[in-house]
């Protein structure tokens, strides 16, 4: 920039009441905080009303002298997380981040604090890191990606957090209501680096973040970490297994449990008869149309983080 300041752009979900009125004095503070380390800042606020790919276009424009890279700061859950990310693959533009969700994965597993101040520190005076970034079709995935029962924990956890709030507890209670209630299966054909399986499954689910696969205490963590896709596919669909592995799964067991098995691959495509599919993508529900491609693209996105971090 003309006047020797970098750029920092902030992205924030209307939702995560990061600019709400009661908010106002912590807002103030990180603009002061971050004008004092040479940042000119822009505020670009996500909403119904605003076109994101146009506002990121406005965004990549101000990042887009060499010179003057500056920071995109996303701040957010890690569906706000997801979708800035998801512009800034394959730029030299590294991402901040000000976590603002539930579980804020992606965070925890580069050790980003968790305190908005502290994280702010960070996006002024760390060391920007490369980390592998998981695709499916056109949609990428920093945490993960699931079909079957998953989508539906989702309808149901956020029906829960509409009514009481949004707690961690709710994706367990909202699992367990899902489980009473459904546990039809998926016929899909997978294809694991060349070799094909036919599967019938209530769940299959990809992750990409050690962090949350080693909360789940499966093995197939260490895949993630080494930019390979990680997937989990449960066998049985009946509703005294499923709750069996619900009960694995709160006891950090899962990988003990019958009927589930992980694995990992350079590249996953499953079909379907299915004209779509309901896919859960770091929390989003989308429709996708068979077959669905994963991919790793390995360190295809720049983030901001504390000098020493765990590997990604």
């Amino acid at each position: 920039m003309l006047n020797g300041l970098q750029p920092l752009s902030i992205i924030y979900n209307q939702k995560s009441g990061f600019h709400a009125a009661q908010q106002d004095e912590v807002y103030e503070k990180l603009m002061t905080f971050w004008t004092k380390y040479g940042f000119e800042i822009q505020v670009f606020e996500l909403n119904q009303n605003v076109s994101f790919d146009e506002m990121m276009d406005t965004v990549l424009i101000r990042h887009q002298d060499a010179q003057s890279r500056g920071v995109v700061v996303a701040a957010g859950g890690d569906g706000t997380l997801n979708a800035v990310a998801k512009k800034l693959m394959h730029t030299d533009i590294p991402m901040g981040i000000i976590p603002l969700g539930t579980f804020n994965y992606v965070a925890r597993v580069l050790d980003i604090p968790i305190d908005i101040f502290q994280a702010a520190e960070v996006i002024a005076t760390g060391a920007y890191r490369h980390v592998h970034v998981a695709t499916i079709n056109d949609h990428i995935y920093l945490n993960n990606a699931s079909l079957g029962l998953y989508p539906l924990f989702i309808k149901k956890r956020e029906l829960y957090n509409q009514r009481f709030g949004r707690f961690p507890l709710h994706a367990y209670t909202s699992g367990l209501d899902v489980l009473l209630r459904e546990h039809k299966s998926l016929k899909l054909s997978i294809n694991v680096d060349g070799q094909k399986y036919p599967v019938a499954t209530p769940l299959i689910f990809f992750g990409n973040n050690q962090l949350q696969l080693c909360d789940m205490k499966l093995r197939i963590a260490e895949c993630a970490a080494n930019g390979k896709l990680a997937g989990v596919v449960v066998a049985k669909s009946d509703r005294l297994s499923l709750m069996k592995m619900l009960w694995k799964l709160i006891q950090g067991k899962i990988d003990q449990a019958s009927d589930v098995y992980s694995f990992c691959a350079e590249q996953i495509q499953v079909d379907c008869k299915k004209k779509k599919l309901t896919v859960a993508v770091d929390g989003e529900l989308i429709e996708l149309q068979p077959p669905l491609k994963f991919a790793v693209k390995k360190s295809a996105l720049k983030v901001m983080v504390p000098h020493v971090t765990t590997p990604i």
